[in-house]
C-alpha cells in the first residue's frame, strides 16, 4: 500500500501539569509556591488542560502539603485551566472536610475544579501518625469514606438520620477522580464510577491491565456514565 493511500489516524492529547511543587537547590518555600503559580500560569498559556498538585508530608525537597490552600491561590492567577488535587488522601481526612474544602474551591472557581483521591499516606511512617494515627486501619475504612463523601458531593449525606450538608454547595461540583499505582484503586474507582488515573511513573504494574480493569468493572451512575481515564507519566495526563 502507497503511502498516499493510507489514512493515518492520529488523536491529540490533552496535557497537564502534575506539581509537586519542588525546593530547588538555594530556594525557600516561599519561591517554590511561587513558582507554582507562574507553572500554572504558562501552562494554560500553552494550551495545557490541568493543572494537578500532589500531597506530601514531611518530605525534604517538596511544599506540597496542602493541595487544597494552594489551589486556592492557582485558581486566583489563572483563568481558565482545570485545578486539582492528585491527590488528597482520603484515608487521613473527614469526608465532611474534604467535601467543604472541594465545595469551596467550585464556588470560587466554578466547572474547573477536580478532586482527586489517593489511598497512600503521603509520607514516612511517623508524619503519618503524627497526621492521623493508625493509617492501616484508615485505608481498610476507605470504602465507608468513599460512600460518606459520595454521599456528601451529592447532597444526600445523613448522619444519625439528621441530613448533613458539606457547604456551600456549588452549583457546578468538582469531578470526582481515583488515582493509584495498582489494582485495588482501579477496582474502586470503577465500584464508585469515578475517573481513573493511574500513576506509571511510580509503579510496576503495566498500563493496560490496570486500564482494563477499570474498564471492566466499571459501574455507572449519574455522576459518570462511561469510564473515564488518564495515564500520568511524569506529570502529563492523558485523557482517553
Amino acid at each position: 500500500m502507497s503511502m498516499q493511500s493510507q489514512t493515518l489516524s492520529i488523536k491529540s492529547l490533552n496535557l497537564g501539569v502534575l506539581d509537586m511543587v519542588p525546593l530547588l537547590p538555594g530556594n525557600r518555600p516561599e519561591q517554590a509556591v511561587q513558582r507554582a503559580g507562574k507553572l500554572a500560569r504558562q501552562a494554560e498559556a500553552w494550551g495545557d488542560t490541568r493543572y494537578w498538585t500532589s500531597e506530601h508530608h514531611d518530605i525534604e525537597g517538596l511544599a506540597s502539603s496542602s493541595p487544597e490552600v494552594l489551589l486556592s491561590h492557582i485558581g486566583a492567577v489563572t483563568n481558565t485551566i482545570k485545578l486539582g488535587a492528585g491527590a488528597i488522601l482520603l484515608p487521613h481526612y473527614s469526608p465532611v472536610k474534604v467535601a467543604e474544602w472541594f465545595h469551596l474551591l467550585a464556588a470560587l472557581y466554578p466547572g474547573r475544579i477536580e478532586l482527586g483521591l489517593g489511598r497512600a499516606p503521603g509520607g514516612g511512617p511517623h508524619a503519618s501518625m503524627a497526621l492521623s494515627g493508625n493509617f492501616l486501619q484508615h485505608v481498610a475504612e476507605l470504602p465507608q469514606k468513599m460512600e460518606a463523601l459520595l454521599a456528601l458531593l451529592e447532597g444526600t449525606y445523613a448522619y444519625e438520620q439528621v441530613p448533613v450538608f458539606a457547604r456551600p454547595m456549588p452549583e457546578q461540583p468538582p469531578a470526582l477522580w481515583m488515582l493509584g499505582t495498582n489494582r485495588k484503586s482501579a477496582e474502586y474507582a470503577a465500584r464508585y464510577s469515578t475517573g481513573y488515573v493511574f500513576g506509571q511513573f511510580m509503579s510496576e504494574q503495566q498500563t493496560v491491565d490496570m486500564l482494563n480493569i477499570y474498564r471492566s468493572g466499571f459501574q455507572p451512575s449519574k455522576r459518570m456514565d462511561k469510564p473515564c481515564h488518564g495515564c500520568c507519566r511524569g506529570g502529563m495526563c492523558l485523557d482517553e
